[in-house]
């Protein structure tokens, strides 16, 4: 199937399965492929994001499942609290799932990580698609989901281009400037191998 994705600045990608096919305007795209669906989207289309704190975000992090509320909190673990939880495997893999997630919700199309040691949650990641970069084992800067709030240059990965990879992510603001002042969580749409894998409600 194809699929055209557009910002409100009229700039879209034609997507056939894993791949972008075309980067134009919209106009010129429906054009050219009138059967293709069109996904418009309010705000910026771009590369989307690489979080550069994989592995701690991952797997030094536990994100609690929102039944746990009541006794965990809803905010990330880490530290003594994540020593006292001790979770087991499922609990790891089920954590992975949530926290990659919760990257696709602020725009991440990829994570930088040290090799995963947990086979949980190296697993759980592999299955979302969630493409994994290599890195040294310790990044500076400060662990975020968002990865414009990590004291880091913000990474994205190249430009979008026929032939390259179907990951990018859209921000609901105007333009980058807004995006950098208002961070990642204006995210409202995140594709990755051609799936959209987030989508706010």
């Amino acid at each position: 199937m194809l699929t055209i994705h557009a910002d409100s600045r009229g700039h879209a990608v034609l997507v056939r399965g894993e791949r972008i096919e075309a980067v134009g305007p919209l106009e010129e795209l429906a054009a050219a492929h009138p059967h293709a669906r069109v996904r418009s989207w309010p705000g910026i289309l771009t590369p989307g994001f690489v979080n550069l704190h994989g592995t701690e975000l991952l797997e030094e992090t536990y994100h609690p499942d929102p039944r746990e509320a009541d006794t965990l909190g809803t905010e990330p673990l880490t530290g003594d609290a994540l020593t006292a939880l001790a979770p087991d495997d499922a609990r790891w893999g089920a954590s992975a799932r949530r926290g990659v997630q919760r990257m696709f919700a602020h725009g991440t199309v990829a994570a930088a990580c040290a090799p995963l040691r947990n086979r949980a949650v190296r697993d759980a990641v592999h299955r979302t698609g969630l493409e994994l970069l290599p890195r040294r084992p310790h990044s500076p800067g400060v662990p975020s989901l968002d990865p414009l709030a990590s004291a880091l240059p913000p990474a994205t990965p190249p430009a979008l281009a026929p032939g390259s990879p179907a990951r990018f992510a859209v921000f609901d603001v105007r333009d980058e400037a807004e995006l950098t002042e208002r961070g990642a969580g204006t995210c409202v749409a995140t594709v990755v191998a051609g799936r959209l894998v987030f989508r706010r409600r």
